[in-house]
Order: structure tokens, then C-alpha cells, then sequence
């Protein structure tokens, strides 16, 4: 059972029983985003026991609410930030080429170029562009993992964003970054690798009373608790870091998205790009998504305040996109067609600076006074690069035994040269279950006890029967939710959740 990838109840209930009876591990990780499931890997990976709790599910917090990018930092080159920049690029070849090449795909960005946008301002994107091409050669990924940028003509543009406005329509930008299929079926590729080393994941377990050597553990489905110790208690909580050590004061940033029918843009097959009037650097994406979707994106707000489980966009964000779009659309969209929205809170560390836009992605590694060991801000992209160095930083500060860091070069679950046990042929699958597991598609479809695996779960919506069984047996799903609004993200669509919530019961009965 140690070593396989496979999370549920029952492996759960075994760690939760094993840390019950005394099993002291080299270190606790508290939280289970995407820097807390890549903590939990490195370390595991190491040689170092790990157990990793979440009070809620994987990816609850901020890490399923991203734009889905991993960004080659192009963003960061132009305020001067060129470190986070290249290591940005540096980190997107890693996942593109080694870790999670079956997660990640080269999205091509579309900048129109419309009668409204000045010579000055075209010329500022294509030198950006080209800039970014330059970032790709110097981090060592190749052209044909990401094509170069390019100018299009007016047709080829209206072919890939068919709603693009035409008049004045002088052709396009074409740039290429890192898009993955979904951010939260990362987290839990991670943190089921990290399993695949060893370490116990345990969701829907809170953590109470943390010290830098100890826990109070709560079980939130049965309500008990214990008393565990470590070598050591990493804090990956995020924007809710604070609450578990109040020496750290973060300014949470929000970013929101809306989302569409991919209908509604003329199913684009490029991301259509628009530059936000009067900002420098700032753009609003339109992005084609798994599902049939489009995610409109993305604003940067300041966020004050009690940080909520599940932030809410405003409509002064939800008109701001609307507005932003419809710059460059021939029809333009309105609140109807809004099928669904959802926010993210940015975990950024307080600078005093002003606007949140402008304030650095870098990462922070911090000791309390109580010991805790925290990290703080940082990026999706640079996941793995800030594990690294926590780890690195806990090995020291701890003195603890450990191998050499060896997770650029690890393939994840699902990964071609990580199948797990009994990969079989992908050819004949659909595209989408494909797209979401990749090589463990086939094991989707094998591992399935239920009736009819292949038949999709609604009309309309390409998930099969077997994900829903395999986010329960493989992925660690224990209720409703975390089926359908992480494992699958067909709760971003209120009427979509309904068609299904009572198939996803019959999983869990």
C-alpha cells in the first residue's frame, strides 16, 4: 500500500490510524495546495517521512482558482523583476517537458491588432513578445514544445477567435505560454506522487495548536483528534498562513475570472488577449478550457479583511471584464452570458507598496518564534522550485538526514514515464479522459467496478462514469464536492452541478 498512488478512504483512515499510534514523521506539511502537496513531494522523494493535512480537500484554496497558466514570467521581465522571470521559464520547461508534459500544453495568445491600438503600443507587444522567446531559449525549451512568436494575418486571427472584431482588424500577435488542462488536477497529481514516495496525504484534517515540532490533528468526518510531533511543521496555508502563525501578515490580493460557454466566443482555439486601456503590462485573457468553456480573466484587487473559504468575485469585477472583452469582440457579451465565475485570493507578502498589481510574486521562507517554518507568496508556476528550497531550508534548520533534491527531474503521475501499475494503450480513449490523466487514462477505464464506466456522467458534458469512481478509489475525493468542484470541474456551472450531484452519490454510497 506504501508505494502505491492510489488515495481513499481506506488509506486514510490506515494513516490517520499509523500517526494515532505513534508514528512520528520527519515533517508535518499543513496545507494541501499546490505548495504544500510539492513540499510533501520533494521531501518524500528525499527519503523523508512526510504527512501532509488539509482541513478541507485538495486544491480547496487558492490553487484551483488560478488562470490555469503556467506563465512563462513575461510579466515580471517588463517591471525589471528579470530573476523571477527566468526562473518562471525555467520552471514552466520542467512541467512541460518532465514533470507533467500530459498536463501541460502550449496555449497560443492572440493580440489583435485593431485600429484602436497605436503604433507605440503594438510595437511595445511584439518586443515583448519577442522578449519572452528569448526567456524560452535561455531557460532550454525547445520550439517545438513552444513555438516562437509570430504575426498573423487577419484571417488566420479570425479562424482562431472567430467573435474578434473585424473592422480595422490589421491580422494579430501571436505569442505561446503553458496551459494546463486544470490547476487542481496538479495538486492532486503531486500530492498522489508524493504518496507514491510515501508520504501520508490526509484531506478534510485540520490542524490545531501548531508548534514547530508538534500538532493537534483533527479528523473533521469523525471529529477526532491527536496529538502528533515531528522533526519538524512546515506552513503551507497560503493566504490563511496567519492563522496559523500570527507573527505573519500577508495583503491577499483577488484575482477573478468568469466563465462562458465556449459557444458564446465562436469555440476559439486561441486565447484571446487584450491589452487592459491605460495599463502598461496588463492584459485580459479569454481562454479556451476543457469542458467546452472559456475562462474569461483576470483582475487584481485588493482584498481586505477575514479571508473567506470561497472568495466572491464583485461586479464591479465581473463589468470590468465584460468591459475589458467586449473592447475587441464584433458581438458583445453581457452578464447573460455569464455561466459562471469564481475568485482567488493571491497569498502576496505585505510590502507597503502601493497597487497589489505591482507588488513582487517571490516567495518567502520564514521561522516563527514558535518554530514554525512558513512559506509565503510565490506563484504556481514556481511550485516546485519553492518546495525545493523550503526543504532545503527545513534540512538545515532541523539538521535532518536527506537525499539531494530530485524533483526536476521526476515525472509525475500520469506522466508517459510514470504510468503506475498496468498502463495500457491510450488510442481509442476519449480525448478528454486523455487530456485530464494521461498515461493512466486506460487505468480509468480498468479500475472501474461500476455500471456502464464509458457512458458520460450528462448529456452534454465529456466526463465518463469511471472518473467519478477513480476521484473516489485513485484521487482521494471522500465527498460531493470534492468530486465535482475538484477532482472534475463541472461545478463551476451551477446547472451543470445539478444535472450530476446525484451520480456523483451513487460513488460514494
Amino acid at each position: 500500500m506504501a508505494n502505491s498512488t492510489a488515495l481513499n478512504a481506506a488509506r486514510r483512515t490506515a494513516d490517520l490510524t499509523a500517526l494515532a499510534s505513534g508514528a512520528r514523521p520527519d515533517v508535518i506539511v499543513v496545507g494541501g495546495g499546490i505548495t504544500g502537496a510539492g513540499i510533501a513531494l520533494d521531501a518524500a522523494s528525499r527519503g523523508l517521512t512526510v504527512a501532509l493535512v488539509e482541513k478541507h480537500d485538495l486544491a480547496f484554496g487558492t490553487s484551483r482558482w488560478s488562470s490555469k497558466l503556467v506563465h512563462g514570467g513575461l510579466r515580471y521581465l517588463a517591471t525589471g523583476n528579470v530573476g523571477i522571470a527566468r526562473r518562471s521559464a525555467v520552471e514552466r520547461g520542467i512541467l512541460m517537458t518532465r514533470n507533467a508534459p500530459h498536463l501541460v500544453r502550449a496555449m497560443p495568445q492572440l493580440v489583435p491588432l485593431l485600429g484602436s491600438m497605436g503604433r507605440g503600443k503594438r510595437a511595445l507587444v511584439r518586443f515583448g513578445f519577442l522578449a519572452g522567446d528569448g526567456l524560452r531559449k535561455l531557460a532550454g525549451t525547445s520550439s517545438a514544445t513552444l513555438p516562437r512568436s509570430r504575426r498573423i494575418g487577419p484571417q488566420r486571427a479570425v479562424a482562431m477567435a472567430p467573435t474578434v472584431r473585424q473592422d480595422g482588424l490589421d491580422g494579430g500577435l501571436l505569442a505561446y505560454d503553458g496551459q494546463l488542462i486544470d490547476d487542481a488536477r496538479l495538486v492532486a497529481a503531486v500530492a498522489r506522487t508524493a504518496a507514491q514516495h510515501g508520504a501520508r496525504i490526509l484531506t478534510h484534517v485540520a490542524a490545531d495548536q501548531v508548534t514547530g515540532t508538534s500538532v493537534r490533528l483533527i479528523d473533521q468526518r469523525s471529529g477526532e483528534s491527536l496529538d502528533c510531533s515531528a522533526r519538524a511543521v512546515v506552513n503551507a496555508t497560503g493566504v490563511w498562513a496567519g492563522e496559523v502563525d500570527n507573527s505573519i501578515t500577508l495583503r491577499p490580493s483577488r484575482g477573478t475570472h468568469l466563465v462562458f460557454d465556449a459557444a458564446a466566443l465562436g469555440n476559439p482555439t486561441a486565447a484571446l488577449t487584450i491589452p487592459i486601456p491605460g495599463e502598461l503590462n496588463r492584459f485580459v485573457f479569454a481562454m479556451p478550457e476543457q469542458l467546452g468553456r472559456v475562462y474569461l480573466g483576470l483582475t487584481d484587487e485588493d482584498a481586505p479583511g477575514p479571508i473567506p473559504d470561497v472568495p466572491q468575485p464583485t461586479s464591479e469585477e465581473i463589468t470590468f471584464l465584460l468591459d475589458t472583452v467586449n473592447t475587441a469582440l464584433d458581438a458583445t457579451l453581457g452578464p447573460s452570458d455569464v455561466i459562471g465565475a469564481y475568485a482567488g485570493l493571491r497569498p502576496l507578502i505585505d510590502d507597503g507598496t502601493g497597487r497589489t498589481a505591482d507588488i513582487s510574486r517571490d516567495h518567502a521562507v520564514i521561522e516563527s518564534p514558535s518554530g514554525v517554518i512558513s512559506v509565503i507568496g510565490g506563484k504556481l508556476t514556481e511550485y516546485r522550485y519553492m518546495a525545493q528550497d523550503v526543504v532545503d531550508r527545513t534540512i538545515e534548520l532541523r539538521s535532518l538526514t536527506a537525499g539531494e533534491c530530485r524533483t526536476r527531474n521526476l515525472p509525475l503521475v500520469g506522466a508517459p514515464a510514470n504510468p503506475g501499475p498496468s498502463v495500457r494503450q491510450t488510442a481509442g480513449l476519449p480525448a478528454s479522459l486523455v487530456a485530464r490523466y494521461g498515461a493512466e487514462a486506460a487505468n480509468v477505464v480498468a479500475a472501474a467496478t461500476c455500471e456502464r464506466p464509458t457512458d458520460r456522467v450528462a448529456e452534454g458534458i465529456d466526463v465518463i462514469r469511471a472518473e467519478f469512481e477513480y476521484a473516489v478509489t485513485h484521487e482521494g475525493a471522500l465527498d460531493i464536492d470534492d468530486i465535482l468542484d475538484r477532482r472534475t470541474r463541472i461545478g463551476l456551472v451551477a446547472a451543470d452541478r445539478d444535472r450530476v450531484v446525484s451520480v456523483a452519490q451513487e460513488f460514494l454510497a
